[in-house]
């Protein structure tokens, strides 16, 4: 195992080359794929990167008879496995004849976050990303005796000790490795059910909060796969009366931060009312099973906001009514949203939509 390990950490900055893991997403919206290969230099711009293919018919995008599918690279991190001077790149997929797949929710993204009125506005996103640690073997979470249940919730959120915290290696080595890559992560923290965490993204502008979720997503797949344990992203990974796993996304724009951006938040989440179904719709598979107006959530057909109110499902701070100005929070994503989808939908119906 030792010389497995000195080759793994074996220093190839010498040789001159540089190890570029091409990650991208794969047909279910959630299974993320990836491959490496040598480039001769280091790049600091994703346009410098040459494009690459995969086999789309084996990922569910692309049919047998034509699956050749493109990647383009999109951002750049820089890579905390291998070190050096080698690359996570991450991608987004087109046909050959350079259309997005149906797949490619980053392009819609884009297109959105390119919008004039919507630049101007500098929208910022800080994503709170939850999940659960399982065991390998078992679908069951981490901590928990297999077939049975650990003590009822209360001592779990933000707990510290061995009866209380499953997996804090797992989720400090994560953070650090978001760090070394260059994302910009804002902190973790011990969720309510037990083998339940989350970390937080942000604030990022545009159309980087989405290639940073998914950044530390796949970091966060690595290490699991190192360590033996399986993260789950399922909404509701246990029935019954447990918390399910949420998405919160925070949200702001320029005039929303400035003097009188209370009333630019309320005017904003009036809009995201009248497209509920719209946004629910792209929020997360499964979200019905989380979303019940029970364990700090709203019901899934019903729309309600409130300051600090934690059951609604968009919550405005108290600093932020204070200051009349600030931000509001989004509680109704699943934990396994695709943050391209949530955070374009979000900038379109606030400031492209009108009623």
């Amino acid at each position: 195992m030792s010389l497995i390990q000195d080759l793994i950490n074996l220093d190839i900055s010498d040789s001159k080359k540089v190890i570029a893991e091409y990650i991208w997403i794969g047909g279910s919206g959630m299974d993320l794929r990836s491959k490496a290969r040598t480039i001769d230099k280091p790049f600091s711009s994703p346009a410098d990167l040459p494009k690459w293919n995969y086999d789309g018919s084996s990922t569910g995008q692309a049919p047998g008879e034509d699956s050749e599918v493109i990647l383009y690279p999109q951002a750049i991190f820089k890579d905390p496995f291998r070190k050096g001077n080698n690359i996570l790149v991450l991608c987004d997929a087109y046909t050959p004849a350079g259309e997005p797949i149906p797949t490619n929710k980053r392009f819609e993204a884009a297109q959105i976050f390119s919008k004039p009125e919507v630049a101007a506005e500098v929208p910022w996103f800080g994503i709170e990303q939850e999940y659960t640690l399982m065991q390998r073997d078992v679908a069951w979470p981490l901590g928990w005796p297999v077939g049975g249940y650990p003590a009822p919730q209360g001592p779990y959120f933000c707990g510290i000790g061995a009866d209380k915290a499953f997996g804090r290696d797992v989720v400090d080595a994560h953070y650090k490795a978001c760090l070394y890559a260059g994302i910009n992560i804002g902190g973790i923290n011990g969720e309510v059910m037990p083998g339940q965490w989350e970390f937080q993204v942000g604030p990022s502008v545009g159309i980087s909060a989405g290639d940073e979720v998914w950044v530390a997503r796949y970091i966060l797949e690595r290490i699991t796969e190192l360590a033996g344990v399986v993260v789950s992203f399922d909404p509701k990974p246990v029935k019954g009366d447990w918390y399910g796993a949420g998405c919160h996304t925070n949200y702001s724009t320029k005039s929303m931060r400035e003097e009188g951006g209370y009333e630019i938040i309320k005017k904003a989440i009036e809009k995201l009312g009248l497209r509920h179904k719209e946004h629910i719709s792209a929020y997360g598979e499964g979200n019905e099973r989380r979303l019940t107006g029970q364990r700090g959530t709203a019901d899934i057909n019903t729309f309600k906001w409130g300051v600090a109110d934690r059951s609604a499902s968009i919550r405005v701070g108290r600093d932020t009514e204070k200051e009349g100005k600030g931000y509001f929070e989004d509680k109704r994503p699943a934990s396994n949203m695709d943050p391209y989808a949530v955070t374009y939908l979000i900038a379109y119906t606030t400031l492209v939509w009108n009623p």
